[in-house]
């Protein structure tokens, strides 16, 4: 079984354009986001999918294995998509280029034990919110699933709302992603629908489309940096970890 990791990094982000590249301690954000997943155990082969040649010069650089994709795609899951065409692998395991406090620790409970490659296949993190400001953040998308832990709705809004009871946790999504081939293959024929493009979450590709999302729980403490507000806090945290 093979399994590779992909790094989806966009230079035109809207917000924080050139994040990627953005210098965290002396190297670019994406070379922090490849050595944790490098340090994985269980993971062939690291790959960033890029659509800049910025990206690919640093990556050739720090040695890096890129794959060249449309600068056109909405979404992480059409870049992933048309990356799977290019590189064959059983599974994927998907960490965003703006994630450079990703561990090993996190990843390693996504990797797909005793599943079968033939199958579609989605697996994401989440993590309880342990910050009571986060339930509000719309940055941080929200998670309910059923009791066998499948994916029921999320939303950038509180849910599920406390109405009868207030005996319950919150959980946010975390960036670590699973994907067979045959489910990246479904996001490329496949395009976004009514909640998707309502909620801007772009797991809703799946169960807008009555396909299961299995959420793994996981104890993590991360910051996607969306912001150069995200950045600063990112910095001080690996100086930090790395004095």
């Amino acid at each position: 079984m093979k399994i590779i990791a992909v790094i989806p990094a966009r230079y035109a982000s809207t917000r924080f354009p050139g994040k990627p590249l953005a210098d965290i301690c002396g190297k670019p954000m994406i070379w922090w986001v490849h050595k944790q997943l490098s340090a994985t155990d269980g993971i062939d082969e690291v790959y960033v999918a890029l659509d800049d040649e910025r990206v690919a010069k640093v990556c050739e650089e720090y040695g890096i294995k890129y794959v060249m994709t449309s600068e056109d795609h909405a979404t992480h899951l059409d870049r992933l998509a048309e990356f799977c065409q290019k590189v064959h692998a059983d599974f994927y395991i998907n960490i965003n280029g703006d994630e450079p406090l990703m561990k090993p620790e996190y990843i390693t409970p996504l990797m797909p034990s005793g599943v079968d490659p033939g199958e579609f296949y989605v697996a994401n993190a989440m993590t309880t919110i342990k910050k009571p400001v986060e339930v509000s953040d719309i940055a941080r998308i929200k998670i309910v699933t059923d009791v066998n832990g499948y994916g029921m709705y999320m939303a950038r809004t509180p849910i599920p709302y406390p109405k009868a009871s207030a005996n319950f946790d919150y959980y946010k999504f975390v960036g670590i992603q699973c994907f067979s081939k045959s489910a990246l293959e479904f996001c490329a024929v496949t395009p976004r629908g009514k909640i998707e493009s309502i909620e801007d979450i772009d797991e809703y590709r799946f169960l807008d489309n009555g396909k299961k999302i299995k959420f793994i729980l996981i104890d993590a403490e991360t910051l996607s940096v969306d912001t150069p507000k995200d950045l600063e806090k990112v910095r001080e945290i690996i100086q930090k970890e790395n004095q």
